[in-house]
C-alpha cells in the first residue's frame, strides 16, 4: 500500500524529475534519441539548447511551483494572486518562456485582466498556435489541492489554464490531467485513471486524445508542443509501462517537447507509484526538491482538511 503522502511527494517531485530529464534533449528527434540512448535516457545530463546543469528544471516546474505556492497561500484558488506570481516570474528573466505563455503574460503586464489575457492570445494566435501544452505542464497542484472536490478541481483547473491558455483544448486537457492525477492519488489503476480522466470532458478532441493513449502504438504517438499530443504521449507512456522510471524514460524517449512530456508523465507516475519509486539518483539531484516536498505536504493537509 502506497501512503497518500508518498503519492503527493511523488507527484510534484516526479514532475520536476521528468522536466529535468527531458529538458537537455528538448527538440531532438525520436530517431536521434533512439540512437544516442538505446536503453533510454536515464541520467540527468545537463546541456541542451538552454545550457542546463544536470538536474536543473525549466519553466514547466517553475510555473508549477507558482501554482502550488498560490494554492497554499490562498487555498480556494485566487487567479489574481496566481497571475501576479506568473508576472513576477516572467520579470525574473527565466531561461525559457513558451510562446503562448509569453504572449498572454505580456498582455497581463500591459494591464489586461487575467480573465481576458488568455482569450486575447487565442484570438491573436489562432486556434492552432494557441493550443500549446503550457497549461497541462503546470496543473498538477490543482489535483493535489482539490482531489476530494471534483467540481472545484474542474473549475480551478480551467481557470489556472486560461490565464495563458484559454483555448478549450488546453483548458479541458488540464481538467483531464488533473482528474487522472486525482484518481491515481486515490489508488485507482492506470486504466481506470485514464477512463476517469474523460469524466465530464466537454470536448471530443480531448476525449479522443485520451483514448489514443490506450489503443495506440509508438508510431501513432506524436510528442511535440501541441497540447493534445503531449496529453496523449504522457498518458501513453504511463499506460504502457509498469514503473515510474520506465514511464518517464519512455515519455522523454518520444522526442520533441521532451521536458513537458516528461514533466506531465512524471506527475502522473509520481501519483501512481509514490516518491520511493523515483530513482534516488534523480531525487537527490533535481532542483527545488525541498520546496516541492514542503508544498506537497501543505497541499495534502489542505485537501484532507476540506478547506474551500
Amino acid at each position: 500500500m502506497i501512503a497518500l503522502q508518498d503519492r503527493y511527494l511523488g507527484c510534484l517531485i516526479g514532475l520536476a524529475c521528468g522536466d529535468a530529464l527531458g529538458a537537455p534533449v528538448e527538440f531532438e528527434s525520436r530517431s536521434a534519441l533512439d540512437e544516442r540512448f538505446p536503453d533510454g535516457l536515464r541520467a540527468f545530463i545537463g546541456g541542451g539548447w538552454l545550457d542546463l546543469e544536470p538536474g536543473e528544471i525549466t519553466d514547466d516546474t517553475q510555473m508549477t511551483l507558482d501554482v502550488a505556492r498560490s494554492l497554499v497561500a490562498l487555498p480556494d484558488g485566487d487567479m489574481d494572486d496566481l497571475a501576479a506570481r506568473f508576472l513576477a516570474w516572467r520579470n525574473s528573466d527565466p531561461k525559457d518562456i513558451g510562446n503562448t505563455t509569453r504572449d498572454a503574460l505580456d498582455r497581463l503586464a500591459g494591464g489586461v485582466s487575467w480573465q481576458d489575457a488568455g482569450a486575447q492570445t487565442v484570438e491573436s494566435r489562432g486556434p492552432v498556435d494557441s493550443a500549446g501544452n503550457g497549461a497541462i505542464m503546470r496543473c498538477a497542484p490543482v489535483a493535489l489541492r482539490f482531489r476530494n472536490d471534483p467540481c472545484r478541481l474542474r473549475d480551478v483547473s480551467i481557470d489556472v489554464a486560461r490565464i495563458t491558455h484559454a483555448n478549450p483544448l488546453c483548458t479541458w486537457a488540464s481538467v483531464a490531467v488533473d482528474q487522472a492525477i486525482a484518481a491515481l492519488l486515490h489508488g485507482e489503476s492506470i486504466p481506470a485513471a485514464l477512463e476517469l480522466a474523460s469524466t465530464g470532458i466537454a470536448n471530443d478532441d480531448v476525449r479522443e486524445a485520451i483514448t489514443l493513449a490506450s489503443i495506440g502504438v509508438r508510431d501513432d504517438i506524436s510528442s511535440n508542443g501541441f497540447v493534445l499530443d503531449t496529453l496523449t504521449a504522457a498518458f501513453w507512456a504511463l499506460r504502457h509501462t509498469d514503473s515510474f522510471e520506465e514511464a518517464v524514460v519512455m515519455a522523454v524517449g518520444l522526442g520533441g517537447d521532451t521536458d513537458t512530456t516528461g514533466a506531465v508523465a512524471g506527475s502522473l507516475g509520481g501519483a501512481r507509484y509514490g516518491i520511493d519509486a523515483i530513482p534516488d539518483r534523480w531525487r537527490q539531484q533535481v532542483q527545488y526538491r525541498e520546496e516541492l516536498a514542503a508544498l506537497a505536504h501543505s497541499l495534502l493537509e489542505l485537501s484532507a482538511a476540506g478547506v474551500s
